[in-house]
C-alpha cells in the first residue's frame, strides 16, 4: 500500500512510526505499513462463495456451495495460532465473507484475543442490524468494494442494483458507528470515474479509499488487454494525488491509498522531489521504511481450505496447510526455496528490477504479475511505468521526470 494522503498531504511524517518503536505490535494501525519486523497482516479467504460475479475477481467465485472449507473449530484454532505468532490485522474476506454463517463467531474470536479485525465486503448483505451486530464486536473497519458509479459497478459486479446495495450497507455501517471505506479496482472500464468516486468521498463523508492497480489472477487474467499502460497510468495516478491534495484543501481530508503497483511510491517521490525537494526527503525516509511489496514476508494469505499463500492473489503456490501445521510454522520454514526468496527478494528479481536505484523502495513490485505475464516469476513486473530514466538505468541529465499535464477535474 502507498498512502497518498499521509505521503504527499504530510499526514504522517517520518517521525511518527518511530515513535513507535517500528514494532508490529505497538503501531497504530495507520502506521502498520512503517514497521521494521513485518509480523503479517494475514487475508483469510473464509469461504468461497459469493452473491455477485465480478468480472476482476481474483478467487474466481460463484454464488454456489463449495466443499472443504475450514469449521468453525479450525478457524478458531488458526485464529488462536495467528494471535499468538503476533499477526496485527486478520482481514475476513471471501468470496463474500458475510455469506458464511458463523463469520459473527469469528469475528468476535478474533477480537478476544486483541487482533484487530477487518472485513473486506461487496456491502450488499450489510442490513442495520448486522452493522449493530458488527459494531458490538468492535470490528477495525469495513472496506467495500466500489468499482465505479451505479451502471459502471452493477457491469462489474454482474448484478442489477449491486450498487445500490452497497451504498445502503456502506451507510449502514456509518449510522452504526463503524469507520468504513471504499476499495475500487483501477482498469479502462472504469478509470474515468475516478472522480466521481472522490465525489462521493466527500459527498458521503466516507473517510477512506483504496485504489487497487489490476492483478492478472483469477478472473482478473482476462482483462490483461484491459489494464492501463504506462502512460495511462501516470495520468491516473496523478490524478490520484490532485484529486486527495484537493480534499485537502477544500477541508475534507480523506485517507487514500493505491495498492499493488509500488512504483506508484516512487512515482509520488520523484513528482514532489519537483515541487519541494526538502519535503521528498521525508517522503523518501518513509518509504524506506515501507519497504514496498511484502507478500510472503509482510502480508500473507490463508485459503478457504486451509491453504497458505505469499499473498491473496497466489494462490497456485501453498506453502503448507493449517490444517497440518500451524500458520505460524508454516511461515517461518524457509525450507521451502520460494518462502526463503520471498524473505529476501530484492536478492533474486532480474531485469530492469535488479538494475533499479529504487529497488529498497518498492520492493521488486508483485511477482506474481511478472509470472503471470512472463512466465518467470523473478523477471521484471510489467505494470512498472517508470522510465529507465527515471529508475537510474539511463543518464537523469537527458530525462528528468515528467510529471503529467493537470486534467479538469
Amino acid at each position: 500500500m502507498i498512502g497518498i494522503s499521509k505521503l504527499y498531504c504530510g499526514t504522517v511524517e517520518p517521525s511518527d512510526p518511530l515513535r513507535y518503536g517500528r514494532h508490529t505490535q505497538s503501531l497504530p494501525s495507520h502506521l502498520l505499513q512503517f514497521s521494521e519486523d513485518k509480523k503479517p497482516v494475514v487475508v483469510w479467504n473464509v469461504g468461497r462463495r459469493c452473491n455477485l460475479h465480478c468480472v476482476h475477481c481474483y478467487s474466481g467465485s460463484r454464488d454456489q456451495c463449495y466443499e472443504g472449507e475450514l469449521s468453525t473449530d479450525e478457524g478458531k484454532a488458526l485464529i488462536e495460532d495467528l494471535a499468538d505468532f503476533g499477526v496485527p490485522v486478520i482481514l475476513f474476506s471471501g468470496g463474500e465473507p458475510l455469506l458464511r454463517p458463523d463469520i459473527l463467531e469469528l469475528i468476535a474470536a478474533a477480537r478476544n484475543r486483541g487482533v484487530r479485525s477487518v472485513l473486506s465486503t461487496n456491502g450488499t448483505l450489510i442490513t442495520p442490524q448486522l452493522a449493530r451486530e458488527l459494531r458490538r464486536l468492535d470490528l477495525s473497519y469495513v472496506g467495500i468494494s466500489l468499482d465505479g458509479l451505479e451502471q459502471t459497478h452493477d457491469r462489474f459486479r454482474g448484478v442489477k442494483g449491486a450498487f445500490g446495495q452497497a451504498m445502503a450497507g456502506l451507510k449502514n455501517c456509518q449510522e452504526a458507528g463503524i469507520k468504513v471505506g471504499l476499495r475500487f479496482t483501477i482498469n479502462r472500464r472504469n478509470a474515468e470515474e475516478i472522480p466521481g468516486i472522490f465525489s462521493l468521498l466527500q459527498q458521503e463523508d466516507i473517510p477512506r479509499a483504496c485504489f487497487y492497480h489490476l492483478v492478472y489472477t483469477g478472473r482478473g487474467s482476462r482483462l490483461v488487454a484491459e489494464d492501463l499502460n504506462h502512460e495511462e497510468t501516470r495520468r491516473v495516478v496523478d490524478r490520484i494525488i490532485d484529486l486527495t491534495r484537493d480534499l485537502f484543501e477544500a477541508g475534507h481530508p480523506k485517507e487514500v491509498l493505491t495498492v499493488d503497483n509500488h512504483a506508484d511510491g516512487v512515482y509520488l517521490y520523484l513528482r514532489v522531489k519537483q515541487e519541494d525537494p526538502v519535503r521528498a526527503q521525508g517522503i523518501l525516509e518513509l518509504l524506506r521504511m515501507n519497504g514496498g511489496n511484502s507478500s510472503g514476508n509482510g502480508i500473507g494469505c490463508v485459503s478457504w481450505d486451509g491453504a497458505v499463500h505469499a499473498d491473496q492473489f497466489w494462490r497456485h503456490h501453498s506453502f503448507g496447510n493449517v490444517r497440518l501445521r500451524r500458520f505460524s510454522e508454516i511461515w517461518t520454514d524457509l525450507s521451502d526455496p520460494l518462502m526463503a526468496r520471498l524473505k529476501n527478494k530484492k536478492a533474486h528479481v532480474k531485469g530492469r528490477c535488479a538494475r533499479c536505484r529504487y529497488l529498497d523502495l518498492c520492493g521488486g513490485n508483485l511477482r506474481v504479475r511478472a509470472e503471470s505475464v512472463t512466465g518467470d516469476l523473478w523477471e521484471a513486473d510489467p505494470a512498472c511505468y517508470l522510465s529507465d530514466e527515471e529508475i537510474g538505468l539511463l543518464p537523469e541529465v537527458e530525462a528528468p521526470f515528467k510529471a503529467q499535464v493537470k486534467e479538469v477535474r
